[in-house]
This record gives C-alpha cells, sequence and structure tokens, in this order.
C-alpha cells in the first residue's frame, strides 16, 4: 500500500502543476484576445529624417552552414537602410569548407560597396554568446539586429522595427517566426503548430500585460545600451537569448514585440535535427530556471502576477517531465483504480488531466483559426492537427525531460547548433547532408520502449478490473503509442 501511495501522490502532484501551467496558458489567451481590441499608438522614430536615423549593426552568428551561408548574406546584402548607417558583421565560427565559401562571398558583398565584415575568433569560447559578445566589443551600431543562419528577413524589416526605439527604454524589439518549409513533411507541420502558439499566445499574451518575454536568439533587434547594462552576453547556459533577456527586464528595460512583423525561416526536416534543437532550448529553460528563479521572486519592482507568469515561463520545458511523469504512471494507477475501490475517490484528479488537455485545444485553436479561419472544414483540420501535435509532442516527452534533468542538475553540455538544409519547396531534399548524425542514441532505444509499454496499456484497458475492462485512458495511451511510435521510427529511418 506505500507503493500505490507514493505513486498516487506523485502521478497528482505532476497532473496538478500540468493544470497550474493550463490556466496560466488560458490566462495569457485572455491577455492576447484583450489585446487585439487595442490599438495602441507607441513613438516612432522618423527615419525618414536623416538626422533620426541611427546608426544599426547586423550580426549574423554562424557555425559550419556551408547549405546555407550563400542564401543568408544575399538576403541580407538586400536589407533596405542607409548604407552610411548600416554594417554588417559575420560572426563566423566555422571549422569547415564554409568558411572559405562565406570569405569569398564576403569579398564580393565588399566589392558592390556593403560595409561588411567577417569577424573571426581563435576559439569557440560560450558558443554563440561568446561571438554575439565578441562581435559587440567592436560593433559601430547603436542598435544590434541578430539573425541566425536559417532566417530571411523582409527588404523592410529594419524600417518596420527600428522606429519603435524612439522610447528610450525599449531595449529589445522582437519579431514573429514564420517558416517557409511549413508543409513539407508532418515534423515540420507539428513544428510550426507549437511556435505559432508561442509567437502569438504566449508572446502577446505576456508582452500586451507588461510580463517578461523572451528575444528568441533571432529576428530581433537589441539596444546596445540594453545589452551591457544587464551584464553582456553569457555563456553558462544554453539558451544565452533567455538568459539576457531576463536580466535586461529585472533592470526594467522594456521589450516590444510586433507580432505583426514575420521573419521567415526554415524549420529542421529531420528528426535528428529537430532534436538537437529541442534539447538545446529544453535544458536551456531549465538551467536559466536555476538561474533566474531568485532574482525574480526577490525583485520588488514586478508585480506578483509578472513573477508567476515569469516562473511559469522559466518552467516551460519543465512541463515535459510532468507529462512524462503522468504518461509512465497511468498504467499502474490504472491497475490501482481498478484493484482498490476505496481509493477511487481519489481518482477525480485524473479530470485534470481532461479539463488542461481542453484548455490547450481551446488556446490553439484561436491561434490555428487566425492563420486558417474558422469553417468546419477548417475546425476538423484543426482537431487532427492538433491531436497529432499533442501525441508527437508526448513522444518527445523522454527525449526532452532529459534534457530538463540536466539542466535542473546543473550538468553542463556544448551548445550544439541545429543543422541547416536550405530547404525551400517540397522539392528540396535533406540526403547527403554532411552535418546530420550518423548514430542512434540511447534514449530511442528507451522511446521504442515505450511505445511497447504503451501498448500494453492498450491492452490493459481490456482486462482490468472485473466489470469488463476500464478505457477511461485507452485513448491517452492510444495518443502516446502514436507519439513514441513516430519518434522512435523517424529516428531510426530519417539518416542521411
Amino acid at each position: 500500500m506505500i507503493l500505490e501511495t507514493i505513486i498516487i501522490i506523485i502521478y497528482s502532484t505532476a497532473l496538478i502543476l500540468i493544470f497550474i501551467y493550463a490556466l496560466a496558458q488560458l490566462n495569457l489567451l485572455f491577455n492576447y484576445l484583450s489585446a487585439q481590441k487595442k490599438q495602441g499608438k507607441a513613438p516612432k522614430i522618423d527615419l525618414s529624417n536623416p538626422i533620426e536615423v541611427p546608426f544599426v549593426t547586423i550580426q549574423l552568428p554562424v557555425y559550419n552552414e556551408l547549405y546555407v551561408m550563400k542564401r543568408l548574406l544575399d538576403n541580407i546584402s538586400k536589407i533596405e537602410y542607409p548604407k552610411s548607417k548600416l554594417e554588417i558583421q559575420v560572426l563566423d565560427d566555422s571549422t569547415d569548407e564554409s568558411f572559405e565559401v562565406t570569405a569569398n562571398h564576403i569579398k564580393k558583398l565588399q566589392q558592390n560597396g556593403l560595409d561588411i565584415k567577417h569577424v573571426v575568433r581563435n576559439d569557440r569560447k560560450n558558443f554563440k554568446a561568446g561571438a554575439l559578445k565578441e562581435g559587440l566589443k567592436v560593433a559601430k551600431g547603436e542598435f544590434i539586429a541578430i539573425f541566425d543562419a536559417d532566417f530571411l528577413p523582409k527588404k523592410d524589416w529594419l524600417m518596420r522595427t527600428i522606429p519603435y526605439f524612439k522610447d528610450t527604454k525599449v531595449g529589445v524589439v522582437q519579431t514573429r517566426w514564420s517558416h517557409i518549409n511549413r508543409n513539407y513533411s508532418l515534423l515540420t507541420k507539428v513544428q510550426a503548430f507549437a511556435l505559432d502558439a508561442h509567437f502569438s499566445l504566449e508572446q502577446v499574451g505576456r508582452n500586451s500585460k507588461g510580463h517578461f518575454i523572451n528575444f528568441n536568439g533571432t529576428a530581433g533587434v537589441w539596444r546596445k545600451q540594453c545589452i551591457i547594462d544587464a551584464g553582456n552576453w553569457e555563456g553558462d547556459t544554453l539558451t544565452e537569448d533567455l538568459d539576457l533577456s531576463y536580466r535586461a527586464q529585472l533592470k526594467n528595460w522594456k521589450f516590444k514585440y510586433l507580432e505583426d512583423v514575420e521573419t521567415p525561416a526554415e524549420l529542421p526536416v529531420v528528426i535528428s535535427a529537430a532534436r538537437t534543437q529541442q534539447f538545446r532550448w529544453n535544458k536551456g529553460g531549465a538551467e536559466n530556471f536555476r538561474k533566474m528563479m531568485l532574482k525574480v521572486l526577490k525583485n520588488e519592482n514586478i508585480s506578483a502576477k509578472t513573477k508567476v507568469h515569469g516562473l511559469l515561463h522559466l518552467l516551460n520545458s519543465t512541463m515535459f517531465l510532468n507529462v512524462l511523469i503522468v504518461a509512465v504512471l497511468s498504467i499502474p494507477m490504472l491497475y490501482i483504480k481498478n484493484e482498490h475501490a476505496h481509493l477511487k475517490m481519489y481518482f477525480y484528479v485524473m479530470s485534470f488531466f481532461v479539463i488542461s488537455t481542453l484548455i490547450f485545444f481551446v488556446c490553439y485553436w484561436y491561434m490555428f483559426k487566425k492563420t486558417y479561419g474558422s469553417s468546419l472544414k477548417g475546425f476538423m483540420q484543426y482537431m487532427v492537427m492538433f491531436i497529432t501535435f499533442f501525441s508527437i509532442a508526448m513522444g518527445f516527452s523522454l527525449h526532452n525531460s532529459i534534457a530538463v534533468i540536466e539542466g535542473h542538475l546543473g550538468k553542463r553540455s556544448d551548445f550544439i547548433r541545429t543543422p541547416k538544409f536550405n530547404i525551400n519547396s517540397l522539392k528540396d531534399s535533406w540526403k547527403g547532408n554532411k552535418y546530420l548524425k550518423k548514430n542512434i542514441s540511447l534514449n530511442v532505444i528507451f522511446e521504442g520502449l515505450l511505445m511497447l509499454y504503451f501498448a500494453f496499456g492498450m491492452y490493459s484497458a481490456f482486462v482490468v478490473g472485473d466489470q469488463g475492462g476500464d478505457f477511461g485512458l485507452f485513448p491517452f495511451h492510444l495518443m502516446l503509442f502514436f507519439g513514441f511510435g513516430y519518434v522512435f521510427f523517424k529516428s531510426l529511418t530519417s539518416k542521411a
């Protein structure tokens, strides 16, 4: 009975934490809907007046980006902004042949009169954070725009973002990501679905009420003074963008989020690349929770509600650990429920997961219908997409939970950048990409075992108890079976 009690307590705690997170998402939805009714009039720099035009530095941190460097540089060279007030820094840590490709292309652009520099370090200390910090030492710009190698900002991007720095308290202007290869595969559709919710529901929902948001590592502009005042870039977490964002906002710098300014980018098309990205994001989130939790709680200049949203924001990735706990313990709980009739009253807590799922369903629907409309056909497509997304997200829960645990325990690891593919259309292929991992992680084997474990969970629905089975958790186990099966088989087969 002691073991059953421990299982019930752990299971219930994880469910309640997921429910609290869902309530926070619901609050962000209300904030988002409220923000749509308001038409704020922010003061803006008049870029048509040469006296007001500030100097801007564009930083391009890159590392072994053979497939996308020419595309990146050609795109950035077309940015519309007074040439006398613009410089471009290619912060190149590359160690392969892409270095020469980049150097040669930069020379061609320099011959065309573009102020573009190839900034090189002796080592990769602190990875991306170190490269950004090194470039900042010699940056001439009052404002620093940052783009990762797979981003393709439109020509008028600076003209639409820089004006918002008229308010001297604004330290960052962040734009929304869009996706040039959204419909390439099921994997890219699921990633786009999740990111769209973040860049609409979460960023707008937090920013509209003055809660902390994060610079997303790319497709945004920093005020150089803000970076320095917040303590500059640091490499002690895998998400240096989230780290500096919180340090800046704790120093009362304001962030401006522009949902209507989109910056196209390429989504990972191979599951190994998506796994690399997910691991870095989720571990970095946990690392930043350790680093920032007490600073947020002790800060006297922010409201209690902002502190709650801030802590839940930093705990985003930890929800994967709660989901994994609920998933793994759901099968023992199924047997406990049907073998100990006197404990059935405790199982009302299971309804928390159903309610949480419904809350997520409603929140994501509002984001989906804004893009695709609210027709019956659109709603049916949304239902299929939501179930697919939810299943695959749970399929990633073991992988992401390991990242989260490492982050909370303070285990350090290198910054592993996400391989880029130069995928622009459905016809483009990723095969032959030299940056893809060829080995299978041990985690993949455990994901295969979890797929079988949840197949057993579905079987259990037919045999537990003496009332002809219990099918309450069958849909949950079916989604878990599909999610872990998808991640398992994709990880085995998606190799160059």
